[in-house]
């Protein structure tokens, strides 16, 4: 089959759905763009501030994309097949995804700009309100987590994780200096995005000269080193001035995370067309995975992110709601910004399609199978594979930078809320804690059957994946909430928030099914997996109680 044909097949009805869908949303909220927005009402010049709805949706689309609708399509089309991923990316990215995200945009709106945290405490009592911020404390380690951990799968990869590493820390660099520059000198945006932009394919070049390999300390091995640098990174970011590093870094991401998909599409045009470019990976392999978890419901947690995330809802809530001009814009930032991230992990799935299965196989990790694809696409546009393939590595990265700054920075900022303690010294201690659990997790050294490491991300993911639809479903649940409470069309969100809530919970019981047999025939085991699924099953029963409650009181 034809790579391209499959491709422009499958951006047909995301397309349709943000034209259809999204119309048919404008009507359920009644947006109304006489009813002025937050961004003008409360309008600082520094977090509320009217944006052009096209700047706003590029800076959207970065702070949500980053590598979640990368590593769940592959992971779960190499599980199952390409067939079953495409679907739940489409129908998800349309009536659950869109829903989600652009839900959440215009109730932070009509709630003055406030965090959907602030909007379930507008809704819920006191005590439903504090279970909340804990589920959203600890769903944010678990992605802080996996995420930094599938970072340093890409630093200790033996061929290219040197030269990517040296590349990610100028990278890093470079977007310092940008911060001080525009803040500091007041550069000129236009004229600092003319500079630094193609300074990162420089950063790229310099990698291969230059590689950085972390050495073993205190019985650490490279990988747990990496590891303690990159939550180091973390804390570093989370109190440090966002103008310093998360905007500048947030800004370059964007370009590269446009650029990428970009010039990946045209690859696949002109490999398609003149090349031998084809679909090769299988359209179905199997209704389990390797581990023997059945498609439903492991598919809908495993693509966590290009089709529906929680997380979104944190950013759409936190800085996006803020900067909205006008209520109508929320459809193109909020429905279509989820639009264009699910046709982000379609040509992330379209680097699995495109290899043999025996090639797949052998590649094994999704960052390495993205990073392939993406270095054969190029290399039909002449770039040479060397630097095609150093390029997708640190694109890769650069995107797990994005959602490592901006959920260790939440994740403080909840922490603080949750103790009522906001001082000088509340911000490091608040970080501190914060990433204590990611840092415990990420230092153990787990092992299968055979005594094989894992990596820490791979055992993460399904957790990282329950937790984060499972935050999606109690957002979908405080949006209903509020429509009811406001005589508006809610069934639709609640039919969205009954099935994530349903599949997510039943991942999670999954997960733990071995624990319980274990511990039914004396047999107390608990790892850290189980330890973190009882937790959020236990929080999850509690919110959805607490939920019905108010929902029932309130009829």
């Amino acid at each position: 089959m034809n790579l391209l044909f499959i491709i422009i097949l499958l951006f047909i009805p995301l397309v349709a759905g943000y034209f259809f869908y999204g119309f048919f949303l404008k009507k359920l909220f009644h947006l109304d763009d006489s009813r002025k927005t937050p961004a003008h009402t409360h309008r600082d010049g520094r977090d509320f501030e009217p944006t052009n709805k096209y700047y706003l949706l590029g800076q959207h689309l970065s702070a949500i994309a980053a590598a979640g609708p990368i590593v769940g399509p592959i992971l779960a089309g190499l599980w199952f097949g390409w067939g079953p991923a495409v679907l739940w990316i489409i129908l998800g990215g349309v009536f659950v995804g869109g829903a989600h995200d652009m839900s959440a945009l215009i109730a932070s709106v009509r709630h003055q700009g406030k965090s959907i945290a602030e909007v379930a405490k507008a809704h819920m009592p006191k005590r439903a309100f504090i279970l909340f911020l804990v589920f959203l404390w600890f769903s944010l380690m678990y992605i802080i987590t996996a995420f930094a951990d599938i970072t340093v799968n890409t630093f200790v990869d033996p061929v290219n994780g040197g030269k990517v590493a040296s590349s990610s820390m100028m990278y890093l660099g470079l977007a310092l200096v940008m911060g001080i520059a525009v803040q500091k000198f007041k550069l000129n945006l236009k004229l600092a995005t003319l500079i630094f932009t193609p300074l990162i394919l420089i950063c790229i070049y310099l990698g291969n000269f230059l590689p950085l390999n972390a050495p073993v300390i205190l019985g650490m091995d490279s990988r747990q080193v990496w590891n303690v640098l990159l939550i180091g990174y973390c804390f570093i970011a989370s109190v440090i001035p966002v103008w310093l590093l998360l905007q500048p870094r947030g800004y370059l991401g964007g370009f590269f995370l446009t650029g990428t998909v970009l010039i990946s599409f045209i690859g696949i045009a002109i490999g398609s067309l003149f090349g031998n470019l084809r679909v090769e990976y299988p359209l179905f392999i199997s209704w389990h995975n390797p581990a023997g978890l059945p498609l439903f419901p492991l598919l809908f947690i495993t693509i966590a992110c290009g089709a529906c995330s929680g997380f979104h809802a944190l950013v759409a809530s936190g800085t996006t709601s803020r900067q909205l001009d006008k209520e109508s814009d929320s459809a193109l930032v909020g429905f279509g910004g989820m639009i264009l991230e699910s046709i982000v992990a379609i040509i992330a799935l379209a680097t699995l399609m495109a290899l043999s299965a025996g090639r797949a196989q052998s590649l094994k990790d999704p960052n390495m199978i993205y990073a392939s694809g993406i270095a054969t696409f190029l290399n039909f546009l002449g770039i040479d594979k060397t630097f095609a393939l150093n390029f997708a590595l640190l694109a890769f990265a650069t995107f797990v930078y994005d959602t490592l700054d901006v959920a260790t920075r939440l994740g403080r900022y909840i922490f603080e809320e949750l103790i009522g303690w906001r001082n000088k010294y509340s911000p490091y201690a608040a970080s501190f804690i914060t990433l204590l659990l990611p840092v415990i997790f990420l230092m153990q050294k787990i092992t299968d059957a055979q005594g094989n490491v894992i990596p820490a991300w791979k055992v993460f993911w399904t957790v990282f994946g329950a937790a984060n639809q499972l935050l999606a479903g109690f957002v979908l649940f405080i949006v209903s909430l509020w429509l009811f409470r406001h005589k508006m069309k809610y069934l639709y969100i609640l039919l969205a928030t009954v099935f994530m809530l349903i599949t997510s919970m039943f991942s999670l019981v999954l997960l733990v099914k071995p624990t319980i047999v274990n511990f039914a025939a004396g047999r107390f085991t608990l790892g850290p997996i189980d330890i973190t699924a009882f937790i959020l099953l236990g929080l999850s029963a509690l919110l959805i109680f607490e939920g019905v409650v108010i929902f029932v009181k309130k009829k």
